[in-house]
């Protein structure tokens, strides 16, 4: 891969607070990194899209304005979890080169708006798994970056737990 004096390509991983997307994270160390310590192949970025407070509250009447600070503070307390796990878990299989990002927004556009800034050779992102009918209302943000980012896109599902 990268040779001395070289910066090595980058690897973005986007996660939010599901169990699917640290299970990509997980992946993503587990495959790219841990079996090549301490030589990683990739620079990891972490890239954690915290929703807006007035996207969060979705439409909102009356009385918006007098709960939209507790909606703010509650967002930022989640993003904070969320990149802390996120960096423990990677210092606990000795990636400790891992830069995690709370970046404000839709989660489609930042991760590809981060795909650009940071000119990653990959992104990695977990599958909710959805349905045809829930991904046409909610959307997908594997499938919109799988579309529409400038790098390959590897989508990383959960096994099926058999009963």
């Amino acid at each position: 891969m990268a040779s001395e004096g070289e910066s090595k390509p980058v690897m973005l991983v986007g996660i939010d607070d599901s169990e699917h997307s640290f299970y990509a994270l997980e992946w993503a160390v587990e495959h790219f990194f841990v079996p090549h310590a301490p030589n990683f192949p990739f620079k990891l970025l972490v890239v954690h899209a915290k929703p807006s407070p007035s996207s969060a509250m979705g439409l909102a009447g009356p009385g918006a304005a007098e709960v939209l600070p507790y909606v703010e503070a509650d967002l930022k307390k989640i993003a904070l979890r969320v990149a802390e796990k996120a960096k423990e878990f990677c210092v606990s299989k000795s990636v400790e080169d891992v830069t995690v990002e709370v970046i404000e927004g839709d989660g489609r556009n930042v991760l590809c708006e981060a795909v650009e800034k940071h000119h990653a050779s990959i992104l990695v992102l977990g599958s909710h798994g959805y349905g045809a009918i829930k991904r046409a209302v909610l959307g997908s943000v594997s499938d919109y970056c799988a579309h529409h980012a400038h790098c390959s896109v590897l989508i990383v599902k959960r096994p099926k737990i058999k009963h």
